[in-house]
This record gives C-alpha cells, sequence and structure tokens, in this order.
C-alpha cells in the first residue's frame, strides 16, 4: 500500500543518508525503521509484564519453577 508521510527536512536527510549507505531505497529503511521502533516497544512491555508477575510470585513465595508447581498443584 503506498503512503505519503511528511517529515522534517533534517529527518529526510538522515534517511536519505541512511539509505545511500545501506544501498536501500527510502522504501525500504523506513519500513525497517518502524518495524525496530515496533519491536522495541514490544520488548518494553514484556520486560514491564516480566517485572509485574515477577513481584506479584516473590509475593506468594514463588522463587521458583518448583515453588511455581507446588503453588499451581495446591
Amino acid at each position: 500500500m503506498k503512503k505519503t508521510i511528511s517529515r522534517p527536512a533534517k529527518l529526510a536527510r538522515e534517511l536519505e543518508e541512511q539509505a545511500g549507505a545501506e544501498r536501500k531505497t527510502l522504501s525500504g529503511v523506513v519500513p525497517e525503521a518502524l518495524w525496530k521502533a515496533r519491536r522495541g516497544r514490544l520488548r518494553k512491555q514484556f520486560r514491564q509484564l516480566q517485572n509485574y508477575w515477577s513481584q506479584k510470585a516473590k509475593v506468594r513465595g514463588i522463587l521458583s519453577e518448583r515453588d511455581l508447581e507446588r503453588y499451581l498443584n495446591q
């Protein structure tokens, strides 16, 4: 799907330089950058969820897989 985007002149120059350095087109550089940004957001969300549930487990004394199995089989 074709879309038109606006970007500041400085960012446009940086994208063009990056595309040239990587021997890619802007159409190749922009989606890759968007995917990397999305992947970064998902990693951050995962770490936040992991931290949240780790804290919940610690409160219940679940510190190992064995502890978790015992807790689930109660």
